[in-house]
């Protein structure tokens, strides 16, 4: 077996593209900024670091709760920044690089075969869960971990990254099944056998929280449960523990409301070799603070206080152009997409969904999310600055007519072409049916639903606009085929990991449909990009690359949503605060964030 760094072999697989990313541009032409405008951002972050002090307690004040915290269930920012101050995965990044991994509960780059279909990852000695578990992590714990994932009681969310273990579910399972192809022959080592050569993208994903372990003799009483309650029991093996009693329920888990951090006393980060600092004593996330406006002066003028996300359109502004050493940008390598869902009439008809695109003003919905401050305008889905971006066009895209950068603010006579060839002669939309369209409650993601419903209303549609709390829009709406969201009004997909796999696959593989939790919001199920998707997952290099770009312009050729911007996220603190932003999963990193 010949050990290979992984961050080695993710360069070797993807040839000629450094994969370091740099902050969009800013203003209206759609480029990019300048690498030095990237190094800056870096400087930053490395003086932030730098600069921590030990102590205190952070608040952090945001519209959304988290999706699960269950490591096994989680696919939404909200849930990776708690998840990834809470566990340890197999492989995790600094904050400053969200695109080479560092071993994490490894103790070193994994070791993949000669023929890439078998990956062998040793862990650490001496990493601890917290209370009330209290004993040493083992490989047997992430092996279950795994498992669990494919469990319908626990709903993971990317099989596709992990199917091509042998033995692995090709759907959901009753309970939690052994699955052959993970084999543990000791405390401290855990391989992967695959199916197919895959063992570089393989790894990869293993950064993902699905690698976190899991101690059996305390979760399975969970799991065994549909759906499984270990959200509300979970365990850390991290810096930091969810607030938790004697028998573990986490009783600083308010959901909808709030959600209490404190240190996991069971966490020696010199001895076991762990990275972060964790300098902060206790961390609040206020999750129902619901009035953007309101929310973001309190962090701009109060103490200790961050904000989740990007800021109101008018904070935005002020904090950019005028204020300036209270934020920070992050690429986020991910776009902004309003899912035309292909099985709800009329999008089912391909003419109609096209016509959708043609008319459809991105430009108005990059506004409601701050303007030309929160990225460029998308012509495609692979973002730039990310492998696959310029075989697929980079910034002009494919050049269609439906979506192109001549019409980012929509073109009427190019809806109307298409709008005829589904048979509606007065080049608007003619039916009957009610589009439903789902939103969150509080801006910037409320504007924006808005503006999708304005824009569908303006082409001849009828809109039903039902508003939920933020979280509530995936998990208990776009998520959920059968309530028929004719649109998601506040879809978002950023990087698992620095592949055009991650970016596509998950969002509009057809077979990866679920009946809850489900990720491909459009429903495509379009057999030919399953397969390109199955082939080009096998490819390395330029090949893998230019397959990626080739499945990209398949989607947009399906017309199964309106990509409207590669998004960065502005996250803004109070002037006491030092905040460092995780480029991974873009907030906040709670690990290396400090009290000045």
């Amino acid at each position: 077996m010949t050990r290979s760094p992984l961050r080695f072999l993710l360069l070797s697989m993807l040839a000629v593209l450094a994969l370091v990313f740099a902050a969009c541009g800013d203003d209206d032409s759609g480029g990019s900024s300048s690498s030095s405008d990237s190094s800056k951002s870096s400087e930053k972050q490395s003086a932030a670091e730098q600069q921590g002090k030990k102590g205190g307690k952070l608040t952090q004040l945001g519209a959304s709760d988290v999706d699960y915290l269950d490591p096994g269930h989680s696919y939404y920012t909200a849930g990776f920044q708690v998840i990834y101050a809470t566990n340890r995965t197999l492989y995790s990044f600094k904050p400053e690089d969200g695109t080479n991994p560092v071993p994490d509960l490894a103790e070193a780059d994994p070791e993949i075969s000669s023929d890439k279909k078998s990956v062998t990852v040793k862990i650490r000695k001496g990493v601890k869960f917290g209370p009330p578990v209290n004993r040493e992590v083992t490989s047997k714990d992430v092996k279950y971990a795994v498992e669990r994932f494919f469990s319908i009681n626990v709903g993971g969310q990317y099989p596709g990254y992990f199917q091509p273990i042998v033995g692995a579910p090709t759907k959901a399972t009753k309970g939690v099944k052994p699955i052959s192809g993970i084999e543990t022959p000791d405390d401290q080592t855990i391989v992967f056998k695959l199916k197919d050569p895959v063992g570089v993208s393989f790894a990869a994903a293993l950064v993902m929280p699905i690698t976190a372990p899991v101690p059996e003799e305390y979760a399975k009483e969970f799991d065994a449960k549909n759906p499984s309650t270990y959200n509300t029991h979970v365990v850390s093996s991290g810096p930091y523990m969810v607030a938790n009693d004697s028998s573990g329920k986490t009783t600083g888990y308010k959901p909808g409301k709030s959600i209490s951090l404190v240190r996991n006393p069971n966490w020696d980060g010199k001895a076991t070799g762990d990275y972060r600092p964790a300098y902060l004593d206790e961390i609040f996330l206020r999750t129902n603070a619901t009035d953007a406006n309101v929310a973001g002066r309190q962090v701009l003028d109060g103490q200790n206080l961050v904000l989740d996300t990007n800021p109101p359109a008018n904070i935005l502004r002020d904090v950019i152009t005028k204020i300036k050493d209270q934020y920070v940008s992050v690429p986020s390598g991910g776009y902004r997409y309003f899912p035309l869902n292909t099985t709800v009439k009329p999008f089912d008809d391909i003419n109609i969904r096209k016509a959708v695109l043609a008319g459809f003003d991105r430009d108005a919905a990059r506004k409601a999310r701050g303007g030309k401050y929160v990225g460029d305008l998308a012509t495609h889905f692979l973002p730039p600055e990310f492998p696959g971006f310029e075989q697929a066009g980079g910034f002009d895209g494919f050049g269609v007519d439906y979506l192109s950068k001549a019409n980012e603010k929509g073109d009427p006579e190019v809806a109307a072409k298409y709008f005829k060839a589904a048979g509606m002669k007065s080049g608007k939309y003619e039916g009957n049916e009610e589009i439903l369209v789902v939103g969150a409650n509080a801006d910037p993601g409320k504007a924006q639903a808005e503006v999708a419903k304005n824009q569908l209303e303006k082409l001849g549609f009828k809109v039903r606009l039902r508003i939920v709390p933020q979280d509530a829009v995936y998990t208990e709406w776009c998520q959920v085929p059968a309530k028929n969201v004719g649109m998601c009004g506040g879809a978002g997909w950023f990087k698992d990991f620095a592949d055009p796999q991650s970016m596509l696959e998950p969002v509009f593989k057809g077979s990866l449909i679920t009946e809850t939790g489900n990720i491909n919001y459009s429903e495509l199920k379009d057999p030919k990009v399953d397969e390109a998707m199955n082939k080009a997952a096998l490819l390395e290099g330029e090949e893998r690359l230019q397959a990626w770009a080739d499945i990209d312009k398949m989607i947009v050729e399906d017309a199964a949503a309106v990509p409207f911007i590669w998004d960065k996220t502005t996250l803004i603190r109070s002037k006491n605060v030092n905040g460092v932003a995780a480029s991974y999963y873009t907030a906040w990193d709670l690990n290396f964030t400090s009290i000045k």
